[in-house]
């Protein structure tokens, strides 16, 4: 037998190709998305800004991609939603203290390193706010291919996950193969016609047990953050 990797010897290669051959994947395929992770492992755990760059990069170069994913185009680009997304002109708007409060609240409240007031475009995802993540340099958004919160938006309801990397449908997703995220809380930020246009979530790259006390109050907080955005339900039958 060749020996695939140096150091490795005959049994490890087996292990390694049998490994490979569990995850769908031939040896490359798989070595390579395992350095990868690796890195961008050791580049979170040291907060280094590089690695939401090395994310991007990778989601590009196609190192994460999986065609195991739900297709949510349909929700996503319904025009309804859309327009509701749209009015309310938040899409490349400054970072705004009400909302990063809102964020900080919901990391601090569920002890989560980070968290996200996301919106949800066609081809994109939009942080209007974030806590824990280095945005630096001005980019506030990712490809939509790295969402999760597009399948919080296009169910309409919260989505618990908390250990995405056993997950049949999201052990799937690019950023959870990456090891960007493992656990993952998010609510729909919904209009009062029942359209979502994004997500108040928190997330982790370890498990994590999210409790009902959890949801509930990520849910009071994504309230007061669609109550900021739309308004009072009250306020508009008045």
């Amino acid at each position: 037998m060749t020996t695939l990797l140096p150091g490795f010897d005959e049994s490890l290669n087996r292990a390694l190709e049998e490994c490979a051959r569990e995850a769908g994947e031939d040896v490359d395929t798989y070595v390579v998305r395992a350095v990868a992770s690796q890195m961008l492992a050791d580049l979170m755990r040291a907060e280094n800004p590089l690695a939401k760059d090395l994310l991007n990069r990778f989601s590009v170069s196609g190192v994460f991609t999986s065609s195991g994913m739900p297709n949510v185009t349909a929700v996503v680009n319904d025009p309804d939603r859309l327009n509701a997304l749209y009015a309310t002109g938040l899409l490349d708007s400054p970072p705004e203290q009400i909302y990063d409060r809102i964020t900080r609240a919901a990391a601090d409240a569920l002890d989560a390193p980070y968290s996200a007031v996301s919106l949800v475009d066609v081809d994109r995802q939009f942080f209007k706010s974030t806590a824990g993540m280095d945005i630096g340099g001005g980019e506030r958004q990712t490809p939509l291919d790295q969402s999760v919160c597009q399948y919080a938006v296009a169910n309409g309801s919260p989505l618990v996950l908390e250990d995405a990397r056993n997950d049949p449908i999201f052990k799937n997703h690019p950023v959870v193969r990456s090891g960007a995220v493992v656990a993952y809380l998010g609510i729909p930020l919904m209009d009062h016609t029942g359209h979502a246009i994004g997500t108040l979530c928190v997330f982790d790259n370890k498990p994590r047990l999210w409790s009902t006390g959890h949801v509930q109050v990520l849910g009071d907080l994504a309230a007061l953050a669609a109550e900021r955005i739309f308004g009072s339900a009250s306020g508009r039958a008045s």
